[in-house]
């Protein structure tokens, strides 16, 4: 008996091509989306050059497509936000790329720095915004794509608000 595992492997692993799962060419999880986001943040090159700040109205840019999702890439000046919103029947992870936004709930009020990540299901109510001194950029994976971003009041901010959200980062 091995004393550091009773698996033991005879002949090449890879010659077993059953047992070998054909990586993916697009994510397909919760955690293979919340990857893509982190893989997409750590590589500068590919988003900074495309990053606008607008005083009149927050800027956005389709960033990628893939099959049934999109990456956004959005920036925020100063006292920027989204109104009290869900994205309708998409779930989605968003992700700090730059500065600091504060992200407001029924559940309260928490500060999202960069890289920090937000995994949210659908019917999820929040709003984001830059509350901070400095402009922000972050990134938004949505699946099945954003159709739909219906808006809130205030007196209605309980409904879905804790429908979800995980934090990650």
């Amino acid at each position: 008996m091995n004393s550091d595992s009773d698996l033991q492997i005879a002949g090449d692993i890879l010659e077993v091509p059953h047992l070998l799962q054909a990586p993916r060419e697009h994510p397909a999880t919760v955690a293979e989306f919340a990857g893509l986001a982190r893989a997409i943040a750590a590589d500068r090159s590919e988003w900074e050059h495309l990053v606008r700040y607008d005083a009149t109205t927050r800027w956005y840019h389709r960033l990628r497509t893939g099959p049934g999702y999109e990456v956004w890439l959005l920036s925020w000046v100063p006292g920027q936000g989204s109104g009290r919103h869900d994205h309708g029947r998409s779930s989605g992870v968003l992700t700090v790329l730059d500065g600091t936004l504060t992200e407001r709930t029924a559940r309260g009020t928490r500060a999202l720095e960069t890289g920090a990540q937000r995994v949210f299901a659908p019917g999820y109510v929040h709003e984001v915004g830059n509350d901070a001194l400095e402009p922000a950029v972050s990134l938004h994976v949505y699946y099945p794509g954003l159709t739909e971003m219906p808006m809130h009041s205030a007196r209605c901010a309980g409904a879905g608000a804790g429908a979800g959200a995980v934090t990650t980062g």
